[in-house]
């Protein structure tokens, strides 16, 4: 009957997951079209998030005491934090802008290329080998995304430039992430990089706010309706805690089929509740091809983690067999209380990224380190 019970909320959980983060983005893009509840303002939308994101953290980590924050000095604030939080600023910034001249639809397919943005700028910062078997994944990726492109009815090559100069910069945030965070032992869930992330993130979009949106603004005197934005971006920041509860209870692999699942249904939605987006025989063939070059990349760099865990894993084992002490077995996806998730890696690389999941590296990491400690309750 345990086990039941267990089944039922971890598909409880992942179904909370699909429709949050499909909610998310559909929510997104209703409040910014020009067609519906004409708020063009994407940069005025992510500070919403950023700001309300940074306030609840606060809570959860400071006064209610939800989860522990981390050893956070001034030096790796400076160093580490800000330059993460510059490039997260500038994906959300670009990635939402794209709202404004490309289908949901067409963004999803767009999204097929954060692999390849992310082993790019992984081998040019020298944190991933050029390897052939890998590089043929990427092209496949390429090709099915220009095949995708070249079938897009309402193609706009602004909006296009938009959305992949957020992939480029989403993917160079990944690789800080990796060389300036975890090479100092810094662990972060989904609730402490918003805690100390967010409020960077909203200073950096502050500028161009100023710049670009304000006096727009000022002009077309538009109805800012507060219950719209609270609900939007409460809906934004739950998706994290969704992400969050997913992984603990099932492990990056699940949450990862659960995103792919949840771009056809996504795709599929967008077209019903947007007529106007409307998908081709090109584009659905398309997406397959490069779909399916990401799940054989992500399949590679399973593979390749768990070769890179096995000798760690081994040595204990053979040290207790020859202690004669028996272990009890947990399995992979098993967490105890005192794991902590490591979030932020290259790990996450071949996954698509979701500008409404701020500070996930994606929506569907490829994997999870985990370390156990005693120090640290992740729940």
């Amino acid at each position: 009957m345990m086990i039941s019970r267990q089944l039922v909320l971890t598909y409880l959980y992942l179904l909370i997951y699909v429709c949050l983060s499909s909610g998310v983005i559909l929510f997104n893009k209703w409040v910014l079209s020009p067609k519906y509840f004409k708020f063009p303002f994407p940069i005025t939308l992510t500070m919403i998030h950023m700001a309300f994101s940074g306030v609840v953290t606060f809570f959860l980590v400071r006064v209610f005491k939800v989860v522990a924050p981390v050893k956070m000095t001034f030096q790796i604030y400076a160093t580490c934090v800000i330059p993460i939080s510059a490039f997260f600023a500038s994906s959300l910034w670009f990635g939402n802008t794209a709202y404004l001249y490309i289908s949901v639809a067409f963004i999803q397919m767009l999204k097929a290329l954060m692999p390849v943005a992310t082993f790019i700028m992984a081998v040019l910062c020298g944190t991933d080998k050029l390897r052939w078997d890998l590089f043929l994944n990427m092209v496949l990726v390429s090709v099915g995304v220009v095949v995708s492109s070249y079938g897009e009815i309402h193609f706009n090559i602004i909006g296009t430039l938009y959305q992949v100069t957020g992939i480029f910069a989403e993917a160079l945030r990944l690789v800080l992430t990796q060389v300036l965070l975890q090479k100092k032992g810094l662990t972060l869930n989904p609730i402490t990089s918003l805690y100390y992330i967010a409020p960077c993130s909203f200073i950096f979009l502050f500028v161009p706010w100023f710049l670009l949106e304000k006096p727009e603004m000022d002009v077309s005197q538009i109805q800012f309706n507060y219950w719209i934005f609270f609900f939007n971006a409460v809906a934004a920041f739950a998706l994290n805690i969704s992400i969050f509860l997913v992984i603990g209870r099932t492990g990056a692999v699940t949450i990862r089929v659960a995103g792919v699942l949840k771009d056809w249904i996504l795709i599929a939605l967008s077209t019903i509740i947007f007529p106007e987006s409307i998908i081709t025989s090109l584009n659905i063939i398309g997406y397959a091809v490069a779909l399916s070059g990401v799940v054989m990349y992500n399949y590679l760099k399973m593979k390749d983690v768990r070769a890179n865990q096995l000798p760690a894993d081994n040595a204990p084992d053979r040290a207790t067999k020859d202690k004669k002490i028996s272990n009890i077995y947990k399995p992979d996806n098993f967490m105890d209380s005192n794991d902590e998730i490591t979030v932020g890696s290259l790990a996450s690389e071949g996954a698509g990224v979701d500008e409404e999941a701020p500070l996930i590296p994606s929506s569907r990491l490829s994997y999870v380190t985990r370390t156990q400690t005693g120090s640290f309750n992740s729940r």
